[in-house]
């Protein structure tokens, strides 16, 4: 079967096609490489043996979109991860992310609808709960009001999701991720930000290994046990693995529903302090850092309650947090050697 993975040269996404060709199936990688870079692709070939097919797209380009179709129209399957994901930047750039993240959606989905059955697979993410008043966070709490352009572009994306899937043949999950970290343990792929990392374990390797100065922790008076920030982190490879059982879920017709929301983390909340000093352990390097004011658009705390994705997807996240760490620095090192 052929499964098109958008952003497919991405963190997540390229983690995913490998899980992807593992698995069997053939898998055609969608990127417009302004995230990501092509030498992924030979990274992808050293874990399975294998490139999957690549088209470099512009899915915001609807007329290529519309030929891609044309062209791949035994396309059995789509995880759609191509997206821009800074909460910072979406505050400074807001139409950017409404014409990245929406646009692009639709487009997809018009051509899907036009299918007599469709399997789409939604990365969204843990930021569509906002500031959740119970911990850990289920599938059942409210949606929140958006603290971002970024959180809202995911909002409304499950929206046009859920609207377009009552009246097509298209189905859908939804996967809700926390706070993705790591890298694959063979060390070919991993977190690749181009300019400053926006997030905090990259920020963390780059800052080991002398490439950033400092880090700074944004926030040290938060209502937490150290007064910093609590996410939950789980492995790239988990989330990877969590994509592929969803997709057999739809192409097995065991969902239940035609749209269907996983939260996809361990089920642990670590803190932004934690996380450093689980760093420091499992590399056994010292890091400069320091408490700075906090950060527009941030939660405080936000860690997943697993039960559904365990018991229903029949999914569970296998790896710790020094693992997660540990395969984070593997990949930062090898990079920089």
């Amino acid at each position: 079967m052929k499964i098109l993975v958008t952003g497919g040269l991405g963190f997540i996404g390229s983690h995913t096609v490998v899980e992807l060709q593992n698995e069997g199936f053939e898998v055609v990688a969608i990127d417009n490489l302004s995230n990501a870079d092509i030498s992924v692709l030979k990274g992808i070939e050293a874990i399975t043996g294998k490139q999957p097919i690549f088209e470099q797209i512009d899915l915001r380009d609807k007329q290529a979109v519309k030929e891609f179709f044309k062209k791949h129209n035994d396309i059995a399957g789509v995880i759609h991860f191509a997206a821009s994901k800074a909460v910072g930047e979406s505050v400074e750039n807001p139409l950017l992310y409404y014409e990245n993240n929406i646009n692009t959606l639709v487009y997809l989905l018009q051509e899907l609808q036009q299918k007599p059955e469709a399997h789409f697979i939604f990365s969204s993410s843990c930021t569509v709960y906002g500031q959740a008043e119970l911990m850990p966070i289920t599938e059942n709490a409210p949606v929140q009001q958006a603290m971002s352009p970024y959180g809202n572009t995911k909002q409304i994306g499950e929206e046009i999701i859920t609207d377009v899937a009552k009246v097509t043949n298209i189905n859908s999950i939804l996967l809700r991720y926390f706070n993705p970290i790591g890298a694959h343990p063979t060390a070919e792929l991993g977190e690749l930000p181009i300019g400053v990392p926006q997030n905090l374990v990259p920020f963390i390797t780059q800052t080991a290994v002398g490439l950033r100065k400092e880090l700074s922790v944004y926030g040290s008076d938060y209502s937490t046990p150290d007064g910093t920030c609590i996410r939950d982190y789980i492995h790239v490879v988990d989330l990877a693995k969590a994509h592929v059982v969803a997709l057999q879920r739809l192409l097995n017709k065991k969902n239940i529903d035609k749209v269907e929301t996983f939260n996809l983390g361990t089920g642990t909340g670590s803190s932004v302090l934690e996380v450093i000093n689980a760093f420091e352990k499992v590399s056994g390097q010292k890091l400069q850092y320091k408490l700075v004011d906090r950060r527009e658009g941030d939660v405080v705390e936000a860690f997943a309650n697993t039960d559904k994705a365990n018991n229903v997807l029949g999914w569970k996240a296998k790896s710790t947090l020094e693992e997660s760490l540990a395969s984070a620095w593997k990949w930062e090192q090898k990079i920089r050697s």
